[in-house]
């Protein structure tokens, strides 16, 4: 485990203002594990989906991401259930342009017409009158991007929901969006295993942009007997994917890792990581070791 026990871990991460107007504790929390297999369906013990995200409210998590296309839809609905009436400090995110026809079957859908009808259901489905921070899942190529992004802008100025993001862009593609909207984050796969998106989190960085990285703690073969993250996870008294997770935060002020997990247990664990701090040394051997 980590090394030092505090009660609400995850005010140790740090903060970052989302949209310069909803300052959140950096770690926060993904609510896509808590679906059935394939992320499709209910979870084998929902009572355990609600202890998870109530566990992770009371270590300080107050960023909680999810997705209509999570179940669909028993993500948000397990949200509510679990933490409606919502505390008033928490964020909770969604995002939209994803169909699912089964489980692990993910399909872009743009148009207008479908992401105002998912808006109003995630709306329903959280118990909300507006929605924190409203993604774009994925920019469908058959729709113009101007037509996908300008739909989340009139929900904006409806009231319906507070800020815009996107989610797995390239830097022109995040550019381009940034000429329709204001977008506060990006989300794209990111991790200390896998840095393809290193010029995207670069351009995020410049402008202030939230990048909310998902799957945060694969570690791969860094995490192998011996290898640069085993030995430095001895010496902290951590585990691998802390200590992936304490880089990810070390990383860049815009990082906001949502390591997620259907285990209490796990989510205990993922959230002590923000009390780990790596020293300048530990931190560029795992920059280099990839």
């Amino acid at each position: 485990m980590a090394t030092e026990t505090i009660d609400r871990p995850a005010e140790a991460s740090g903060t970052f203002a989302l949209g310069g107007d909803l300052p959140i504790h950096r770690l926060g929390y993904g609510a896509m594990q808590i679906t059935g297999p394939g992320v499709w369906g209910d979870p084998a013990d929902p009572d355990e989906a609600v202890r998870v995200l109530r566990r992770a409210v009371e270590l300080g998590v107050d960023f909680i991401d999810t997705a209509d296309s999570y179940g669909p839809f028993v993500s948000e609905q397990l949200i509510r259930r679990a933490l409606h009436p919502y505390p008033d400090d928490l964020v909770i995110a969604t995002k939209a342009g994803l169909t699912r026809a089964g489980p692990a079957d993910w399909r872009p859908v743009g148009r207008p017409e479908y992401l105002r009808q998912q808006l109003e259901l995630s709306l329903r489905h959280l118990g909300v009158d507006s929605i924190d921070l409203y993604q774009l899942h994925r920019i469908d190529a058959k729709v113009p991007l101007a037509d996908q992004i300008g739909a989340l802008v009139e929900f904006q100025q409806e009231g319906k929901i507070r800020h815009i993001g996107v989610s797995e862009v390239s830097v022109d593609e995040l550019a381009q969006a940034r000429e329709l909207a204001t977008i506060v984050s990006v989300q794209n796969l990111y991790n200390l295993a896998n840095r393809r998106a290193e010029d995207v989190l670069d351009y995020a960085e410049a402008n202030n942009i939230a990048f909310i990285p998902w799957f945060p703690i694969a570690t791969g073969e860094l995490a192998r007997p011996g290898g640069p993250l085993d030995k430095i996870a001895e010496h902290h008294d951590a585990t691998p994917s802390q200590l992936a997770l304490a880089w990810l935060l070390r990383r860049s002020p815009v990082l906001l890792p949502i390591p997620g997990t259907s285990s209490v247990a796990h989510v205990e664990e993922n959230t002590a990581a923000a009390t780990v701090t790596l020293t300048d040394e530990e931190f560029q051997a795992l920059s280099d070791a990839v």
